[in-house]
């Protein structure tokens, strides 16, 4: 779901019905009001750029009581230059603190003549030079009190909650401020672990500890409980998440296009009743989103769903779920129609990063459009296949109040930077008329199956997509993507007494479109006269295109 953009489109729907979700402040115009400390987080430093991540293993044990952690990361990475910095860059947000290094399992003493040295939230530790293509591995032992989340999950951090009971419940909600948050890594979305991640969870044997993937070990000693999960298939390392409380397990399994699909639910136990009940919609989701977007994306690490202490997030193969147990957003209906009351939004949307954003990642969040802008339009299609065309048309076209055009939705590349909160119901307005340009809808259904098969757990770029979808239309949309990616410009159709044609776009800008009566018109920059197939009066383009029309 995403961080802080939903604070301000919360604000929005309180006054005016709109929605939306963004990242932690920082200055979006100028790019010099970004900090080192923003370049050394959003950038592929010479210190980052020579190894690649293969497989992190992540323990940790909370204190409840303190508010603190402690834990250890061992990253194993492949050494992909020949001739490369002689530092490592590894990201940890202070105030938390490294106790001791391992490297290659053997305990590090400060390299002669090169200290380690920490500079803000980030360590560069030295290392002797290792061949390439060779795999080593390097562990760090921590502790300390995490970043407290203020408001998860849009202020993020580390979550320290009581359920109804008055019992501990722990996880957190990292995306936007950062993996880093709580553990050593590689902070930066362009390095998924290629292996998975392995994710040992340490809590008092009264409370359950949930995690990522399947859980392949569970250990009681000493009043201490331990779980270790693991994930086969690479991740975010944001989606690395535990989930600390009293659960209780229940778990079906989905008929899908790639066989059994194991679906865990984890609970609150005493919502166990009302799970069973609500969760029936999780088949409902998975068999919109396959006929949609092909077979869900991590069939060996199951599909999960874990009951948080914040409303929701999209942790992979545990997606956050706290929406009540109630259909629309909190209860609300985001489009104002009344079918976005019909199902829950949490899972619906949530469910819908499992294709976009966890299966299809952005190396950079600037392009985070691409995880927001086609789960937004999931909400789309998931009511168009359970309620009919027309209902679906009626949801997109009711979240565009919540549009602000206030700066493009494509962010700053290389500092941390997303775009507008327009990257949701702007992006997903887009990839509606690009689907009505396209103007088949199985051509359009093929396009979005085969990004998920082309860029099947892979990192991409805004460059990536758009290309695929021209090539895959046999049209080029270059212009429509320039026009709604990087501009706040909404087109306007201008009409006249005797021509037409668009204007407030960008250079070149020539989208056709159709009109209510089922005709088709190409408008250019230029005035088009009227052909006799058509009149000024009959110039009411079908409500699907998000367009302005200006008649003079």
């Amino acid at each position: 779901m995403s961080r802080k953009m939903m604070q301000k489109l919360i604000l929005l729907f309180v006054c005016c019905c709109t929605i939306g979700i963004s990242l932690h402040a920082q200055p979006l115009n100028k790019k010099n009001n970004f900090t080192r400390g923003d370049t050394l987080r959003g950038t592929i430093t010479p210190e980052r750029a020579w190894w690649d991540v293969l497989h992190y293993t992540v323990e940790v044990t909370p204190d409840f009581e303190t508010k603190t952690i402690r834990g250890k990361s061992t990253i194993q990475y492949k050494v992909v230059q020949r001739n490369y910095s002689d530092y490592i860059q590894i990201d940890l947000q202070r105030p938390l603190r490294i106790d001791s290094i391992f490297y290659n399992n053997k305990y590090y003493i400060n390299y002669p003549g090169k200290p380690y040295y920490n500079e803000g939230n980030v360590w560069f530790i030295p290392l002797p030079k290792a061949e390439f293509n060779s795999v080593q591995t390097i562990s760090f032992v921590y502790n300390g009190k995490p970043i407290e989340a203020k408001n998860p999950p849009w202020d993020g951090g580390w979550i320290w909650k009581k359920d109804d009971y008055g019992r501990p419940w722990m996880s957190a909600a990292v995306q936007g401020l950062g993996a880093s948050a709580w553990y050593p890594c590689k902070d930066h979305q362009s390095d998924e672990p290629d292996n998975g991640a392995r994710l040992i969870i340490h809590v008092p044997d009264s409370l359950t500890g949930v995690g990522n993937g399947k859980l392949i070990n569970k250990k009681v000693q000493n009043k201490t409980a331990t779980y270790t999960w693991e994930v086969t298939n690479p991740i975010n390392n944001y989606n690395i998440i535990p989930y600390i409380g009293k659960y209780t397990n229940f778990t079906e399994t989905f008929k899908g296009e790639n066989g059994d699909l194991n679906c865990s639910y984890w609970v609150l136990n005493y919502n166990l009743e009302k799970a069973k009940k609500h969760f029936v919609q999780v088949k409902q989701t998975l068999e919109a989103f396959e006929h949609w977007f092909g077979p869900y994306p991590f069939y060996e690490d199951d599909f999960k769903l874990v009951e948080s202490p914040h409303l929701g997030m999209e942790h992979q193969s545990a997606v956050a779920y706290g929406n009540k147990y109630q259909n629309g957003y909190l209860g609300n209906d985001l489009s104002g129609t009344g079918w976005g009351k019909k199902w829950d939004f949490i899972i619906v949307h949530e469910a819908g990063h499992e294709w976009f954003g966890n299966n299809i990642t952005t190396k950079d969040v600037a392009d985070m459009w691409v995880h927001e802008g086609f789960t937004s339009y999931s909400e789309t299609l998931f009511t168009e296949f359970h309620f009919g065309k027309d209902a679906g048309n009626a949801y997109i076209q009711g979240v565009r109040k919540s549009i602000q055009n206030d700066k493009p939705i494509i962010g700053i590349y290389g500092v941390n930077q997303e775009g507008s909160v327009d990257m949701y119901p702007k992006a997903a307005n887009m990839l509606h008329t690009i689907r009505q340009v396209i103007n088949d809808d199985e051509i359009f259904r093929q396009i979005l199956r085969g990004l998920n098969k082309t860029f099947f757990h892979s990192t991409v770029t805004t460059k990536d997509v758009e290309q695929y979808i021209s090539k895959e239309s046999g049209r080029d949309f270059s212009k429509v993507f320039d026009q709604y990616l990087r501009t706040t410009k909404i087109p306007v159709l201008e009409v006249n007494p005797d021509a037409y044609r668009w204007t407030n776009c960008v250079e070149g800008f020539k989208m056709p479109v159709k009109l209510k009566n089922g005709k088709w018109i190409s408008p250019v920059t230029e005035w088009t006269k009227y052909g006799t197939e058509n009149t000024r009066d009959q110039l009411e383009p079908d409500p699907n295109f998000y367009i302005d029309v200006k008649k003079i």
